[in-house]
């Protein structure tokens, strides 16, 4: 009895990670070698996968410093996976994993949902990916290695998240939304998510007009160049406005008083992510010198998307003050 205890208490699942969660951290790993392998090859000098006379052979030095950027993004997603899996993850500040999984989740969920609905519609517009002028851009090959890489990518990355969570901070999501005190939310971030919602709204009247075949604010080579690819993209946009919009609003003022926290909390993630992330995205693109024209960009083009980053920062703002006063009331 006296030897039994002094016997460790178990350890927690993700400081000893299942078969599943290791197979899981695996393939987030793995899946990243195809991104992180032309990138390097590109920036090497390869031309694989880019056609002859392709937009991105145009601006050799801007191409070697937004790839070399691009692999030490997709390299933290192997840090991130081996975070969620490691006992020291456990450790680890709440703001430092926060950050950069609202980031990741941000930016691989509208690819999650836009690149199938894009190949989905493909089946009866056919492949129409093109630059202005008819020049190439990527090998068509290109999209499906990448994009199908991202997509196993958020999924396993995204699981292995839900259940760290879970197992760390579970507490914070049970229940429903009426069973919360008052102060979990807050006036400021009540006032906060108003105020975000109104810019929002700004924000998503450019892309409803582009989505519905409108060419006010778009540049010529953009107008030239709308594809079906094209109309996918602004109408996810506005679809991850909406939820990211509609959950943070129903999550602050904690209405209906029936609806989970996990769902309210789970779609605010999500969607502030995606507008945020892909509008801070958006703007830098816009903002990069000597591009070829059809990565032209009006000034309209740029509000609308600066607006979307700030929209989606000031609702993560808004989740991260949720979170902070719930683990306080907890």
């Amino acid at each position: 009895m006296t030897q039994t205890a002094h016997l460790p208490a178990p350890a927690p699942a993700a400081a000893r990670p299942s078969a599943a969660r290791r197979i899981l951290r695996v393939l987030a790993s793995v899946t990243c070698l195809p991104y992180i392998t032309l990138k390097i090859a590109w920036v090497a000098g390869s031309e694989i996968g880019i056609p002859a006379g392709s937009v991105l052979l145009d601006h050799r030095a801007l191409l070697i410093v937004a790839n070399s950027v691009s692999v030490v993004a997709d390299a933290l997603v192997v840090v991130l996976a081996l975070l969620l899996t490691q006992p020291w993850g456990l450790r680890v500040r709440a703001w430092l994993l926060a950050v950069p999984m609202w980031a990741a989740s941000g930016l691989l969920a509208p690819i999650m949902i836009g690149f199938p609905a894009q190949l989905a519609t493909s089946l009866f517009t056919g492949p129409q990916r093109h630059a202005a002028g008819g020049r190439p851009f990527l090998d068509e090959w290109v999209f499906g290695v990448v994009y199908g890489g991202f997509i196993v990518q958020g999924i396993a990355l995204g699981t292995l998240f839900f259940l760290y969570t879970r197992d760390r901070w579970g507490h914070l999501w049970r229940g429903a939304l009426g069973d919360l005190p008052a102060r979990c939310s807050g006036t400021g971030a009540r006032i906060t998510a108003v105020v975000a919602a109104l810019l929002a709204v700004v924000t998503a009247v450019p892309h409803a007009m582009w989505a519905l075949g409108s060419t006010t604010g778009l540049a010529a080579a953009r107008v030239a160049e709308r594809t079906s690819d094209f109309y996918v993209v602004e109408w996810m946009r506005l679809f991850f406005a909406a939820v990211a919009v509609v959950s943070v609003l129903l999550l602050v003022f904690q209405r209906p008083r029936s609806l989970s926290v996990r769902t309210a909390l789970a779609a605010g993630w999500v969607g502030s992510g995606g507008l945020g992330c892909w509008g801070a995205y958006m703007t830098l693109v816009s903002l990069l010198p000597g591009t070829d024209p059809v990565e032209a960009h009006t000034d309209l083009m740029r509000l609308t998307y600066a607006g979307e980053m700030i929209t989606g920062f000031l609702l993560a703002g808004c989740l991260a003050v949720f979170l902070r006063r719930r683990s306080a009331s907890a």
